[in-house]
């Protein structure tokens, strides 16, 4: 954050009189202050950016095949057909040749001679006119005469006649049949079909078959995300104001962490001398800057001393930004054998007790 000023004030001489106008008013002898502007309060959020999208990963697979050993068909089945004929027997069959009959002699009908009378002329009366009487004094002929009533019998004549002694008949005489006899050929059994199957015929063969077809598989790569932190203002500021501090926080006080040979790695005892050294001065100094300092001693390359210095201060300012620390609040310097604090230059030689005093780390409250 470019929110705070550090000013030495009263112990610091050389100070323009432009500068001495900033000063605050009325400050007391032997007292440090901090012209602080009003910070711009910023919260630390950690936000998630993708770093690449979800996307699909596809893997082929070929298709997988095996040998088979197969029984095949060569001919297939069929059926033959055999006939038997029918069986016949010989056999003598009698018939009627002629069959039996009747002859008929006629006996003709026997007359006797008789006779028959028949009245030709049936019995009759009818009245007659007798003769004149001698004595009749009439000339009328007719009278004098007397009627009587006279009977005739009937008349008969005899015919001569014949009469049925015996009816005509006949008189039957049996006509024997005749046999005969012929041989004929009788059906004993039917002809028949019998069906015969003839089996089908076989052969081995080898053969690729498809087990599994080509396919493929698709697995579902996650997107990956990455946190970032990041600055959000939470309340602007702009007023200036003066705030005192220690003295001895603006002067680089030793941060005693034992770095191993070569290493930027903080141990558990480093982190636990940042927790209880460094993190109480930020707390107590809102809005104020730290600067963190690493340093070398003469042995070795100037620019791998001033690297190794970089990375060890950068390592600090990491791990106070893990815990919470706005980085805006922070500076790493690494300045390498460039601020020897002994003669322990290049070609000078120095005992291990002198050169350990110039490799130190270090930290500040600046402007």
């Amino acid at each position: 954050m470019r929110k705070l000023t550090l000013v030495l004030v009263l112990s610091v001489l050389g100070f323009t009189m432009q500068a001495q106008q900033d000063l605050p008013e009325n400050p007391e002898p032997g007292k440090c202050y901090v012209r602080c502007t009003t910070p711009d309060v910023y919260e630390n959020k950690t936000v998630q950016v993708m770093i690449t999208p979800e996307y699909k990963k596809l893997k082929t697979y070929p298709a997988k095949y095996e040998t088979v050993t197969e029984k095949v068909v060569v001919k297939e089945a069929s059926k033959k057909l055999k006939v038997i004929p029918a069986r016949y027997e010989t056999k003598t069959v009698t018939y009627v040749k002629k069959q039996g009959a009747s002859t008929l002699k006629v006996i003709p009908a026997r007359l006797a001679n008789g006779s028959e009378s028949i009245e030709i002329k049936s019995a009759y009366a009818q009245w007659e006119l007798g003769a004149p009487a001698p004595d009749c004094a009439s000339s009328n002929p007719e009278d004098c005469r007397y009627w009587c009533y006279k009977g005739y019998p009937a008349e008969y004549e005899t015919i001569p006649t014949k009469t049925l002694a015996a009816d005509a008949t006949t008189e039957s005489t049996k006509i024997a049949e005749q046999t005969a006899t012929y041989t004929t050929r009788v059906l004993v059994e039917q002809a028949k079909v019998i069906e015969e199957v003839i089996p089908e015929e076989f052969a081995t063969v080898k053969k690729t078959v498809l087990v599994k077809d080509a396919y493929t598989e698709e697995e579902i790569i996650p997107a990956t995300y990455e946190t970032i932190n990041k600055e959000v203002l939470a309340k602007k500021g702009g007023l200036t104001v003066w705030k005192e501090v220690e003295c001895s926080l603006v002067e680089y006080s030793a941060l005693p962490i034992n770095w191993n040979l070569g290493s930027a790695t903080l141990t558990s005892q480093a982190k636990n001398l940042i927790d209880t050294r460094l993190m109480p001065v930020l707390a107590n100094n809102p809005g104020s800057k730290m600067e963190i300092a690493s340093h070398t001693d003469s042995r070795g390359s100037k620019s791998s001393n001033e690297e190794l210095s970089d990375r060890r201060a950068q390592a600090v300012v990491t791990y106070l930004i893990s815990k919470g620390i706005n980085n805006s609040r922070l500076v790493a310097n690494g300045y390498g054998e460039t601020r020897l604090k002994n003669r322990c230059a290049d070609g000078v030689t120095c005992t291990e007790r002198e050169h350990s005093t110039n490799r130190r780390t270090e930290f500040r409250l600046i402007q």
